[in-house]
């Protein structure tokens, strides 16, 4: 006795609307429309690093020896979104004075406190600092001058060859843009910009 297979209908399937458009899209256009999607992801990144970083040019010897004219290092600007400088963190800031112009100096005195300057050390609340990180020790006196709420006082770790807040007065935290954090050029000199007070301060 014969046997026959039993046979099934094969129904098949009809592509779908997005499908044969796929298929009809010309490679040329495929290609110009991932370009254009990797331009735009390519601009947000950019926009996104340049809302949180900036880049900045030391001029001058007023923060040997720790940075060196010529050098260039990076800014966070977010550092400061959602906390206060710390004394000892290198900030760039527009000039009081001429906000057209950028500094970058050492974070010493903090709102609240009482600066001085005497005997070649600088004085917090009547206690001496101990600076290790400075060219030498101050030629000249200061204070004391107790500072406001959002004002802060700071110096070049060249003490002498500065135009800091000894000449010019406080600093107010609206005028800070960030914190330096990562000297990126000479290659040589590649490396993080540390607090020297991270063990502690007084």
């Amino acid at each position: 006795m014969d046997e026959h297979p039993v046979g099934f209908p094969i129904e098949r399937a009809e592509p779908s609307p997005e499908q044969v458009r796929e298929r009809s899209t010309h490679p040329l256009l495929s290609f110009l429309r991932e370009l254009i999607e990797t331009a735009l992801i390519v601009l947000v990144a950019m926009a996104l690093v340049n809302t949180a970083t900036a880049r900045f040019r030391i001029e001058g010897s007023s923060m040997e020896p720790s940075l060196h004219d010529g050098e260039y290092v990076l800014i966070s600007k977010v550092s400061y979104w959602f906390g206060s400088p710390r004394r000892g963190d290198v900030v760039v800031f527009r000039f009081p004075h001429d906000p057209s112009r950028d500094f970058i100096k050492r974070v010493i005195g903090l709102p609240g406190e009482t600066i001085a300057i005497r005997d070649g050390r600088v004085f917090i609340n009547g206690r001496p600092l101990e600076e290790p990180y400075i060219r030498g020790p101050m030629v000249y006196t200061y204070g004391p001058v107790t500072l406001g709420p959002e004002e802060y006082f700071v110096l070049g770790d060249n003490r002498n060859a500065s135009n800091d807040s000894h000449n010019w007065g406080t600093l107010p935290r609206s005028a800070i843009i960030g914190k330096s954090w990562l000297i990126y050029w000479p290659p040589s000199r590649w490396g993080l910009i540390r607090n020297p007070f991270d063990g502690g301060a007084p």
